[in-house]
């Protein structure tokens, strides 16, 4: 079978070794991933990406305004749409990916679980950079975080259906990682309404512990499983990852286009729908699939995280070049920035 786990060094065919006996039901040979780091370091990668995640959301949660969310909930056009680029457009294009490349199986589980992860704090970055609504970026989202605990376990069970995979999918464990977020998102709300002073500073400090912690897990993955990244993280996933993100942000644009959003808030949507949550992916990975089951699978969502980066920071130089060549020509200050607000 292409693309499947047998053709991959360091697999046991091991039928006991098994934990998950959905994935073996799918496999002709039952083959699973041996061990690849000690107990402790294992440990050490779950408990770094718990922590992560959680400082993650607190900081998100810390970006909220209950007000600006009732103002958008009453007139939500920006914010519908959004939404349906985020959950309509990057779980299709994951879909397509592994159905074009032939990825069977486990990768196909990465990348579909990564297509249809809420959208990530980059994005906020992103939109700032581009001049975008920064009030329709937060709440976009923070809408998408919340709504994936209804709409990640959906579109996974519709979408795995093409692999036959509805079966293999620990819903439970992703319900429950996904119940995770919600508690520090909703420590970051409160600290944001009671004490907003504190907000901004939980925010910066939030990010750069973020960046330790992502940087601690790849050092400590990659010690542990080096051996098998060059084979499993390369190739036809290598190729995913660098299509999704530039495909969500095209993809994004062209539909707030279409929905008659002006110009900021087209850029906002498109920063939105191409950077996904990369910690919230790679937690559920890491979590709710036994290591004999995703091994280093579980590192694609950093290989995304990077390709959304780089392919988000050009767009944002593209867009500076752009605008002052173009600011050039009207004679405008091009060392003057603008302010982007959303209509209401």
């Amino acid at each position: 079978m292409e693309g499947s786990l047998g053709d991959t060094p360091g697999l046991s065919s091991d039928h006991d070794s098994w934990k998950n006996q959905s994935f073996l039901s799918n496999e002709t040979d039952g083959v699973v991933f041996k061990p690849m780091m000690p107990p402790v370091m294992n440990n050490i990668v779950n408990i770094l990406l718990i922590i992560g995640l959680f400082i993650t959301m607190v900081s998100l949660g810390c970006t909220m305004e209950v007000s600006k969310i009732k103002r958008h909930i009453m007139k939500p056009k920006g914010l519908a749409i959004a939404v349906l680029a985020q959950y309509g457009i990057m779980p299709l294009v994951a879909f397509s990916l592994v159905k074009m490349l032939q990825q069977t199986d486990m990768r196909a589980v990465v990348v579909l679980i990564c297509g249809c992860c809420p959208g990530g704090t980059l994005s906020n970055i992103l939109a700032l950079a581009v001049q975008g609504d920064m009030n329709l970026s937060i709440l976009m989202t923070s809408c998408s975080t919340l709504l994936a605990f209804g709409m990640m376990p959906l579109l996974l069970a519709i979408y795995c259906r093409g692999f036959n995979l509805q079966s293999s999918m620990p819903f439970l464990e992703i319900t429950i990682s996904l119940v995770m977020i919600l508690i520090p998102c909703s420590i970051g709300v409160l600290i944001n309404y009671f004490k907003p002073q504190y907000a901004k500073l939980i925010i910066r400090i939030g990010l750069t512990l973020m960046l330790i912690i992502v940087l601690g897990v790849i050092v400590v993955s990659s010690v542990g499983s080096g051996r098998f990244l060059p084979t499993e993280l390369s190739g036809p996933l290598l190729i995913c990852g660098c299509i999704m993100p530039i495909v969500g942000f095209s993809f994004g644009y062209v539909l707030s286009w279409l929905f008659g959003l002006d110009p900021p808030e087209r850029r906002t949507v498109a920063m939105e729908t191409g950077c996904q949550n990369t910690q919230l992916c790679a937690t559920i990975l890491k979590l709710a699939f036994p290591m004999e089951v995703v091994g280093p699978l579980f590192l694609f969502p950093m290989v995304y995280a990077l390709f959304q980066a780089t392919e988000g920071a050009l767009l944002a130089v593209l867009f500076a070049v752009y605008q002052r060549f173009t600011r050039r020509g009207t004679g405008e200050d091009a060392s003057e920035p603008r302010v982007t607000r959303l209509r209401v």
